[in-house]
């Protein structure tokens, strides 16, 4: 269990990196005007977002769901799990919609500007938050 545990914690690290580092990217794109840029942020984002955000993904959806399995009893009678696994699901849907928006700039139509993105960059933080606190603290 412990090297379930261990293992899901890395995963969920790379994922977090790719969730605060791909929306930043789109900030600077959104910026950007020049040709040799635009292409240069779209190849990063499509690196970032499928090698190494959707991969990560999996391996935290995979790894936390072994541990469930493997102690059902345990885990699925802890409140602060159902609270978790809930914003789980909204980490899951903003990546999503990092998938969406990354599209849309290799499409060449982006209608969001650099402000937009910034303040949707913040989002993964605050579910960071309260996700991290649920773990450590378990309130209920």
């Amino acid at each position: 269990m412990l090297w379930l545990k261990a293992f899901h914690i890395v995963a969920v690290i790379c994922w977090f990196a790719g969730l605060f580092y791909l929306p930043r990217l789109f900030v600077y794109h959104a910026q950007s005007e020049d040709t040799i840029s635009i292409e240069r942020f779209k190849i990063m984002e499509r690196k970032l977002y499928r090698g190494i955000m959707w991969p990560s993904m999996v391996l935290t959806i995979v790894l936390g769901a072994a541990m469930i399995y493997l102690a059902p009893a345990y885990y699925l009678q802890q409140g602060w799990l159902h609270a978790k696994l809930t914003l789980v699901g909204l980490l899951i849907v903003y990546h999503f919609y990092c998938g969406y928006y990354r599209q849309r700039f290799a499409d060449n139509q982006n209608n969001k500007t650099h402000t937009f993105y910034r303040v949707f960059n913040e989002l993964p933080v605050v579910l960071l938050i309260v996700i991290v606190i649920l773990v450590v603290v378990k309130p209920f």
